[in-house]
């Protein structure tokens, strides 16, 4: 996983607005970079309606908030749609920049092994460098875990 105080790798992906995203582009301002296992699930849907709840904290802390999932585009836009989400979602369909930050490997669900997506969260500094890495992230409490972290 991305180290504190490393600079966070750049990427370019798809969004669910069908636009590229460099997180070089970003450099400035405060990025939520957040990894999550798949569209419309439970856990995910709470940590992104978490963030959607308290977006207008997120604004008045100037952060771009990034969901990242193996996706597609076109999930990310049903997603995105019924739940009203106002944050970007992006598609990582080969994990790339999961395994790039380390958030791709094995973990454990009812008792079974699976390769996925490991739940996690880099807040990244306006000058590109993790100010934080949160690994094994709780939906339900992501939203305000991350919002102590811009506060600092």
């Amino acid at each position: 996983m991305i180290a504190e105080g490393q600079q966070a790798p750049d990427f370019e992906l798809t969004s669910d607005a069908g636009e590229t995203v460099r997180l070089s582009d970003l450099r400035g301002k405060p990025v939520v970079l957040y990894f999550y296992p798949k569209d419309d699930t439970p856990g995910c849907t709470t940590q992104a309606c978490g963030i959607r709840d308290a977006y207008g904290e997120f604004e008045r802390a100037g952060a771009v908030v990034l969901g990242v999932s193996p996706d597609s585009v076109a999930s990310h836009v049903k997603f995105r749609d019924k739940y009203g989400l106002p944050f970007t979602l992006l598609a990582d369909p080969e994990h790339e920049v999961a395994e790039l930050y380390g958030a791709w490997g094995e973990k454990e669900f009812q008792g079974k092994t699976f390769i996925g997506v490991l739940r996690s969260t880099f807040v990244i500094g306006p000058d590109g460098t993790v100010v934080k890495a949160i690994p094994g992230v709780k939906p339900a409490t992501h939203a305000d875990d991350v919002l102590a972290v811009l506060a600092l």
